[in-house]
């Protein structure tokens, strides 16, 4: 994928969101092809909170180290992608897949909404023990280090964590079978991820990053 395509992927996805959002707040009858796109309240927050998170990952973006080794631009896409199409279905009332899992009631969104809220916080906190090591690619930066502090003390990849977090939080908002789909896609993709990751730690720092894998959890203290 060429620099120009690069560019244009996040400004597409973000302006389907905001047309989706815009949509939304409209009080006029909406054109028919758009009948059913509305949002409820709490997914209106939800998408909210999405919106703060793509800020401080973009300003977060700024500062990095340059890259000494990493992924292949074809692999990143791919990841990029996978994850802009399962943000789309996420928010989006896809026709076919509205059934409802969860019972449409005030306190699954608020238990939701909490929880992409944490989410957005660990994932702040999480970059800012990374500092300059952190990329949204997998990628071994000049001066790399293995950080252990802070959330990185108890799991190995607490901005995955965050991010399935907030997917989590935004399926329960919903309730809806395509937020499900989403989050299926969601999972995949930050499983590979992972993968990839360690493998690339692990050929960085060796036995240090063996030691660190016998103390922490990969995603989820307990169970992963």
């Amino acid at each position: 994928m060429n620099k120009t395509a690069k560019a244009l992927l996040p400004m597409t996805v973000a302006a389907l969101v905001g047309a989706v959002i815009g949509a939304a707040g409209r009080k006029t009858p909406l054109p028919d092809f758009t009948k059913g796109l509305s949002l409820t309240p709490a997914m209106r927050v939800s998408v909210g909170l999405w919106v703060v998170f793509s800020i401080d990952w973009r300003i977060a973006a700024r500062d990095k180290a340059p890259t000494r080794r990493g992924e292949s631009i074809v692999s990143r896409q791919a990841h990029v992608i996978a994850v802009n199409v399962a943000l789309l279905l996420l928010i989006l009332p896809i026709p076919g897949l509205t059934g409802r899992l969860l019972p449409d009631v005030a306190a699954l969104s608020a238990a939701g909404l909490a929880m992409q809220a944490a989410s957005v916080a660990l994932a702040v906190w999480a970059r800012r023990h990374l500092g300059s090591n952190w990329s949204g690619e997998v990628r071994i930066a000049n001066g790399h280090e293995l950080v252990r502090s802070g959330p990185y003390g108890v799991v190995r990849h607490p901005i995955y964590t965050a991010l399935i977090g907030m997917y989590i939080g935004t399926t329960l908002v919903s309730g809806q079978v395509h937020a499900l789909v989403a989050l299926a896609i969601v999972l995949l993709a930050y499983w590979r991820k992972i993968r990839l990751e360690e493998r690339a730690l692990a050929d960085t720092f060796g036995v240090a990053h063996e030691a660190y894998c016998e103390k922490t959890w990969a995603l989820i203290p307990g169970l992963y």
